[in-house]
C-alpha cells in the first residue's frame, strides 16, 4: 500500500504545529543545524499523534515479530504508548537513571530474558539516545535489535546503529521531509537547498560498537588485558578449560595440600585465607607453590586489605605470612581510598602482581551501595597495570573486557546459609550475572569426594561459559 499521501499530510501537520523549525539550532550531539525537529509539541495535538502512530505501525511494525515496545525517554514515550495500545503489545519503560529506592530498576515492566523489544524514537542524529536505551535493554537480557524512527536526519545515526547491531526504519529522512515542504511552498527552495547542503557536509560523530565481554573468549580477552596476572589467568582458563576457583577455607596446611593434590588439575585459581591456618609454616608455602606450578593454577590470597597505605604495605610484605612472596594476586577494599593501591603498587618492586578490587559482596545485608561500586571501578581505572579484575555480582559493574569478574557465593543449587551467605547457581552467575571466574568453597571442600565434585563444578561452569560466548543464551 502506498502511504505517500499520508506521509505528506503528516509532514505538513508537523510544519503547521511548529514541530519543524528553521533557523540556527544545536542538536543533542552538539552539531549546529539550520533545521530543528521538536516533537515535544505533538502531545497537544492528538490528531497528529494518531497519524504518527498509525503510520509507524503500517510502515514499520505491521509485519514484524516482537514482544515489547520501548520508547526512548522522554519524547517518544507517548508514541510508544499509542503503539502499545494499537498493537496490543507490552510496553516497557526505560528510566534515565535508576531509583534510589524500591526495586531500583532501569527498565520497568514485565518481561523475560531473550524476548524481543522494538525501540521507538522521534529523531535520530548520531543515534546515541537509541544506543543508551539499547544498552539498558540488553543488560536486562532483552533482544534489542530494531528501532522505528519518525525522522532520520541523515547525519550518520543510521550507520552508528547498524555497527552496533541495531536496524533502523524511519518514516522520513530529512531529505524527504524538506522535499515535501518545498513542494508545498512551506519553505523556499533556497532554504531547502541550504538544509540539503548542510546534510551533505555535516555528520554526527561516529559511535564505536561497545565490546561485550560476555561474548568474547578468554583467549581474545587475554590479548586485551593490561594486567599481566589477568593475561596469565585468561590463558590458564583457556588451556585447562576451567573457570573454577577453589576456596580452600581449611585451618590445616596438610589438609589444604592434600586437597589440592586431588583437585589441582581442575581449577584455574586457588583462593586462600592464610591467617586461618593453625599450623602455618614456610614449608607449606614452598609446597603450595610447587602444586601451583605442577597443576598450572594461580594463587589468590583473599586478605581483603582495607587499611591505610603504610599499614597495608607492611601487611602485604612483612610478618610471618609475607604474602607478596607467594600470592599472584590479592583482594583489596577501596574503602581507604587510592592510597591503598599506591602502597600495593610500590610494594611490588616491579614484580608482576594482581589486585581483585572488591566492588560488591555476596553476603546478605552488606552495606556496599551502587555509588560505592561505581567509585571503586573509577578508582581502579587509574591503575590498569595493577588491577586484575573485580569481585562483584553483576555483569554491568565494569566494561573493560581485559578485566576479570570474580564471583563468589556459588553452589549447584541456590541456597543461603545461617550466616547470611547467599549462594547462586552456576547458570545464574555466568549466564545472567557475567561471572568469568567462579569461586566455590564448601560445595567441594566439604564433600565426601572433593575430586568428583570438583569435576562436576568444572564441567558445569565451563558449559555455561561456552554457552555464553556462543550467544545462545535462551
Amino acid at each position: 500500500m502506498n502511504y505517500d499521501k499520508q506521509l505528506e499530510e503528516l509532514a505538513l501537520n508537523l510544519f503547521n504545529i511548529n514541530a519543524v523549525k528553521f533557523g540556527e539550532f544545536t542538536t543533542k550531539s552538539g552539531i549546529k543545524t539550520p533545521v530543528y525537529f521538536d516533537l515535544r509539541v505533538i502531545v497537544s495535538y492528538p490528531v497528529v499523534m494518531e497519524l504518527i502512530s498509525n503510520l509507524l505501525y503500517e510502515v514499520c511494525l505491521k509485519n514484524s515479530n516482537y514482544d515489547h515496545l520501548c520508547g526512548v525517554p522522554y519524547t517518544a514515550l507517548p508514541i510508544a504508548t499509542l503503539l502499545s495500545v494499537k498493537t496490543k503489545k507490552s510496553m516497557l519503560m526505560r528510566r534515565k537513571e535508576a531509583k534510589a529506592y524500591g526495586t531500583k530498576k532501569l527498565i520497568e515492566g514485565h518481561f523475560k530474558a531473550n524476548e524481543k523489544c522494538f525501540i521507538v524514537e522521534d529523531v535520530v542524529t548520531s543515534g546515541s539516545s537509541v544506543l543508551e536505551t539499547v544498552k539498558d535493554l540488553r543488560n536486562e537480557g532483552l533482544v534489542a535489535e530494531e528501532a522505528v524512527i519518525i525522522l532520520d536526519r541523515e547525519q550518520g545515526g543510521k550507520q552508528n546503529l547498524e555497527i552496533n547491531d541495531v536496524k533502523m526504519t524511519s518514516l522520513f529522512t530529512m531529505s524527504n521531509l524538506i522535499g515535501i515542504l518545498v513542494k508545498n511552498n512551506c519553505i523556499t527552495q533556497q532554504i531547502g537547498d541550504k538544509v540539503i547542503d548542510y546534510l551533505k557536509n555535516i555528520q554526527a560523530p561516529s559511535v564505536e560498537p561497545e565490546i561485550n565481554r560476555m561474548h568474547l573468549t578468554y583467549e581474545n580477552r587475554a590479548q586485551i588485558a593490561t594486567n599481566s596476572i589477568a593475561r596469565q589467568l585468561f590463558n590458564i582458563m583457556a588451556t585447562k578449560k576451567t573457570n573454577l576457583c577453589l576456596s580452600v577455607d581449611l585451618t590445616s596446611s596438610t589438609k589444604i595440600l592434600d586437597l589440592l593434590e586431588k583437585v589441582g588439575e581442575h581449577v584455574c585459581l586457588v583462593k586462600t585465607h592464610v591467617d586461618i591456618i593453625e599450623d602455618f609454616n614456610d614449608n607449606f608455602i614452598v609446597q603450595l607453590k610447587q602444586l601451583a606450578t605442577k597443576y598450572n593454577f594461580l594463587l589468590l590470597e583473599d586478605r581483603k586489605f582495607a587499611d591505610i597505605g603504610n599499614t597495608v604495605s607492611l601487611q602485604y610484605s612483612k610478618g610471618i605470612y609475607k604474602i607478596i612472596e607467594w600470592a599472584d594476586c590479592i583482594t583489596v577494599h577501596s574503602l581507604p581510598g587510592e592510597g591503598i593501591l599506591k602502597a600495593i603498587n610500590s610494594s611490588s618492586n616491579g614484580v608482576s602482581k594482581g589486585v581483585f578490587f572488591l566492588a560488591e559482596m555476596s553476603s546478605e545485608g552488606n552495606l556496599i551501595t551502587k555509588d560505592y561500586t561505581e567509585a571503586t571501578v573509577k578508582m581502579a581505572a587509574k591503575y590498569p597495570e595493577l588491577i586484575t579484575g573485580f569481585v562483584c555480582q553483576k555483569k554491568d559493574t565494569f566494561k573493560d573486557p581485559g578485566l576479570i569478574q570474580l564471583t563468589p557465593g556459588v553452589q549447584l543449587e541456590s541456597s543461603k546459609d545461617e550466616l547470611g551467605q547467599v549462594y547462586n547457581t552456576p547458570e545464574k552467575v555466568i549466564l545472567d550475572n557475567g561471572a568469568d571466574v567462579v569461586v566455590v568453597g564448601r560445595g567441594i571442600v566439604s564433600s565426601k569426594n572433593p575430586e568428583v565434585q570438583a569435576v562436576i563444578y568444572k564441567d558445569t561452569l565451563w558449559k555455561c561459559y561456552t554457552k555464553r560466548i556462543s550467544g545462545k543464551m535462551e
